[in-house]
């Protein structure tokens, strides 16, 4: 049969048979949810091969404000010990920080903000079987359901079984103004074996002022030095915008849905699929990106990385605690001036930050929606720049000018506390 477009597979006759597992309401009532006990661990599924995964969909109610952190999904293939997906449910389906917000992407997508679907194909032999745990502080109070897969005659043979594994990170902000290791990178994935790389969704929460997105990722196929076969130019390069991000947006391979503050604190989550040519390695594969230029960042980052391997894999990131997992409250404008007030007292290193301080200024303040409040913050923060220049930078004087900034933080951070 000649194939030429897109659906042209679909009139070709199918020598298979389709099946689901679901939340189903068995009386035939239509309580078609199950419910999981505060610390159970219940298997959603148990499906004999040969046969592959071809759609997930869940929708979940729960009462614990960080049950999309706190409830694990984990898949276990042909009777394996250690799950070949372990992750929290909501990074998952392709947002971090524990938000459930509306975007689709070819294999993720959370329709409607309450709507996860999952589309990656999961192919194996013996059996698959699907395991939630419930670490909230709450009952999950209905959990629903699909599980839709294909039930095959023959084995499947040269492929690789379906994983996904999520990674926390506060990371630590490097003096060094290169990089030619790689060896502080944030680490998205590794692994070893054979397998291909398919892609990850990349959440970080700002906890400073300041573009966090310079960082490069590096990706290392079957234990190769520096540098990287694959080298990027920076965060966003990599998920596919440039300049920055100036907006959210999603599609088919790559997105930017869930966008903070403009300042660039708070929580942000990307995504980047290689479906269209995944990331092939034989030995190993090491995927890394940088945490602002040459590591110069410290934030909170997480991760879930997505990949296909012949089995065994390593466990290269054990989950932590349930407590552990919950994401870090977003800091307030006055809470974030407050943070830079005392480092600016400090520092020994005000010469070279001073603008970097008076960007954190201008941008936390920007935030800042009331528009009376708003009026005066600008008169401060002007103020600051007349007195920069006659005061410190034409004269060179540190001192003076750490007095200045401290006195206009102070000002400013007041005002927005309505003192």
């Amino acid at each position: 049969m000649y194939f030429n477009g897109l659906l042209d597979f679909l009139p070709r006759l199918k020598d298979y048979r389709v099946k689901r597992e679901s939340s189903w309401d068995k009386t035939g009532g239509n309580r078609d949810f199950i419910t999981i006990n505060k610390g159970d661990a219940v298997t959603i599924a148990r499906i004999k091969g040969p046969g592959i995964i071809k759609h997930i969909w869940i929708t979940i109610h729960c009462k614990d404000p960080h049950y999309l952190r706190k409830i694990l999904f984990r898949a276990y293939w042909d009777g394996e010990n250690n799950p070949s997906i372990d992750t929290p449910i909501g990074d998952f389906f392709g947002i971090g920080h524990g938000v459930a917000k509306h975007f689709i992407s070819l294999p993720l997508s959370m329709s409607c903000d309450k709507g996860f679907n999952c589309y990656f194909p999961m192919p194996f032999n013996d059996e698959a079987r699907f395991e939630v745990v419930n670490e909230c502080d709450t009952p999950v109070d209905f959990f629903y359901y699909h599980i839709d897969y294909e039930v095959h005659r023959r084995e499947w043979e040269n492929v690789g079984y379906f994983h996904a594994k999520w990674r926390r990170e506060l990371t630590k902000a490097s003096d060094k103004k290169v990089n030619l290791t790689g060896e502080d990178n944030y680490l998205i994935l590794y692994a070893k074996g054979r397998g291909h790389y398919v892609g990850c969704i990349l959440s970080v929460h700002g906890l400073k002022p300041g573009w966090w997105g310079e960082g490069d990722d590096m990706i290392f196929v079957d234990d190769e030095k520096w540098p990287p076969s694959l080298h990027g130019t920076g965060t966003e390069d990599y998920i596919g915008a440039a300049w920055g991000f100036n907006r959210e947006f999603y599609g088919p391979f790559h997105g930017f849905p869930l966008k903070g503050p403009e300042d660039w604190t708070g929580y942000h989550s990307m995504y980047r699929f290689h479906l269209e040519s995944p990331i092939p390695f034989t030995k190993s594969i090491k995927v890394t990106i940088e945490h602002g230029h040459a590591n110069d960042r410290a934030d909170d980052i997480s991760s879930v990385a997505y990949w296909y391997q012949v089995e065994p894999h390593i466990d290269f990131a054990p989950m932590p605690s349930a407590e552990k997992r919950i994401p870090l409250p977003v800091k307030q404008p006055h809470e974030i001036l407050s943070e830079l007030l005392e480092e600016i007292k400090s520092t020994d290193k005000l010469a070279e930050a001073y603008w970097y301080y008076v960007y954190s200024l201008r941008a936390v303040t920007d935030r800042i929606t009331d528009k009376k409040k708003m009026r005066s913050l600008t008169v401060l923060v002007d103020a600051l720049w007349k007195e920069i220049h006659s005061k410190t930078i034409a004269r060179g004087d540190v001192e003076e000018a750490r007095k200045t900034l401290l006195e206009v933080y102070d000002k400013v951070i007041k005002s927005i506390k309505g003192n």
